[in-house]
């Protein structure tokens, strides 16, 4: 049975926030280490999406970095950092995924691991730039 798209994006998350503190360690290391401890999924769809997100990070950053006004890219946290990267990542590249889901999946990834103050930052980043890819959209169509 094919994984749900939630278990595919929470296991997306999970595996590029390690990837965060592991610099030095190639995606194949981590997937690697997750498949030996089975406690995330790891499957030809969530190595797609978490590759993704890793080769397009340096663009994903300058989109965060452009909605976030408070806060550095590097001085986000790595929790957060992750979320945004996948949600990013999910409204820009996945034609399966609205942005709108990919934004409230997005908050609900925060709510389940970071912090209280961290969830307005995350909607706030994430509904600048949804509301940014609606004017473009509008833009084109006239």
């Amino acid at each position: 049975m094919p994984a749900k798209r939630r278990e595919v994006r929470e296991a997306a998350f999970l595996l590029s926030f390690e990837k965060l503190f592991r610099q030095e360690d190639m995606l194949e290391d981590i997937f690697e280490a997750a498949l030996e401890i089975n406690e995330i999924l790891v499957d030809d769809e969530v190595e797609s999406v978490v590759r993704g997100i890793y080769e397009r990070r340096e663009e994903l950053d300058q989109i965060i970095a452009k909605y976030s006004d408070k806060r550095a890219v590097s001085r986000i946290p790595k929790i957060n950092l992750a979320v945004l990267r996948l949600a990013i990542y999910e409204a820009l590249y996945d034609e399966k995924v609205p942005v709108n889901v990919a934004i409230s999946e997005a908050v609900s990834l925060t709510q389940k691991y970071a912090l209280e103050p961290d969830i307005a930052f995350v909607n706030g980043v994430l509904g600048s730039f949804a509301k940014s890819l609606n004017s473009e959209k509008e833009d084109k169509a006239e």
